[in-house]
């Protein structure tokens, strides 16, 4: 058989926002190994369950300009020619792209051919003495930069780990108001077992019988004035004093998407890890963290 989704999307500006019903078939045969929506009624993307022809001719129409967010302190710059090089070949390939990269060695950053309508933007940063410092800081730059730069620049924004390579397609597939990455190790635990900050005291608090999914801070994405919304709130928390939540901006973000539904929910092919073994559900690995001594790279030893 054939699944057939209805939804809309909406494409903002600085001069105006559109608002657009679609209707497509999805040409592969329905996935029956897997959910391909949430119990909130938003698409949950797997291969196999999307057009991907079809779903990149409807976005390429609105010529949406893409932003993407990397921190790239220390020695972490290492990472950074794999990471755009791979992009490059894979990532919304054919629309415009710029790769916000935050650093505090622009001397380190490499130079990639770029596609048409494709470029990087550098943002200096200061550098840090502990890599729970480089994540901690990463909203209220974000917040900074979208407020002076990135506003006039991009309708959608991705935050995404550097430490990473794409293998295969990222398309059009992952564009929605609020897009989540299932995260890889827990995505087929129950919610009792999700590594969610169960310390009351924290402010990323979630209590044992809430939840729906475990989500990566490592990939996520949208509207660039959600994502605004949440990086400004996120940034606000951050100044406050207060215990750090068990996985840091993971544990924030997972409490935040918990009571703000997001609109498109990725299947763990959006970031896998050269750490695991593939399993048969993951059809194809879109985007992989690498393997790596973080006793080499972490500016305290990865402590």
């Amino acid at each position: 058989g054939f699944l057939v989704f209805v939804f809309q999307s909406e494409i903002c500006s600085t001069k105006h926002t559109e608002r657009v019903s679609f209707v497509f078939s999805l040409f592969s045969p329905r996935r029956t190994d897997v959910n391909s929506v949430t119990n909130w009624n938003a698409p949950l993307v797997w291969e196999g369950t999307f057009d991907p022809v079809v779903i990149d001719a409807i976005y390429k129409k609105m010529d949406p300009r893409v932003a993407v967010v990397v921190f790239a302190v220390g020695k972490y710059t290492r990472f950074l020619k794999g990471f755009l090089e791979s992009g490059e070949k894979h990532f919304l390939i054919d629309f415009r792209v710029t790769y916000y990269i935050f650093t505090d060695n622009e001397k380190d950053v490499p130079k990639v051919e770029l596609g048409e309508g494709r470029k990087i933007s550098v943002v200096t940063v200061p550098s840090a003495n502990r890599w729970q410092d480089v994540v901690l800081g990463r909203m209220k730059w974000a917040t900074i930069t979208i407020d002076k730069q990135i506003r006039n620049e991009a309708d959608y924004l991705f935050m995404m780990d550097i430490d990473s390579v794409f293998h295969n397609r990222f398309g059009a597939e992952s564009l929605s108001q609020l897009s989540a990455v299932l995260h890889r190790g827990n995505y087929k635990k129950k919610r009792t077992n999700f590594p969610y900050e169960r310390r009351a005291k924290s402010r990323a608090y979630i209590p044992l019988d809430e939840g729906d999914y475990y989500y990566t801070a490592a990939v996520w994405g949208g509207y660039l004035e959600d994502m605004y919304k949440y990086c400004y709130k996120q940034s606000e928390e951050d100044a406050k004093n207060g215990i750090e939540a068990v996985w840091q901006e993971e544990s924030h973000l997972n409490k935040y998407l918990l009571y703000n539904k997001p609109t498109k929910v990725l299947s763990p092919e959006y970031l896998w890890s050269d750490y695991d073994q593939i399993p048969a559900d993951i059809k194809v690995v879109r985007i992989s963290q690498l393997i790596k001594d973080y006793k080499k790279v972490r500016p305290n030893g990865g402590h």
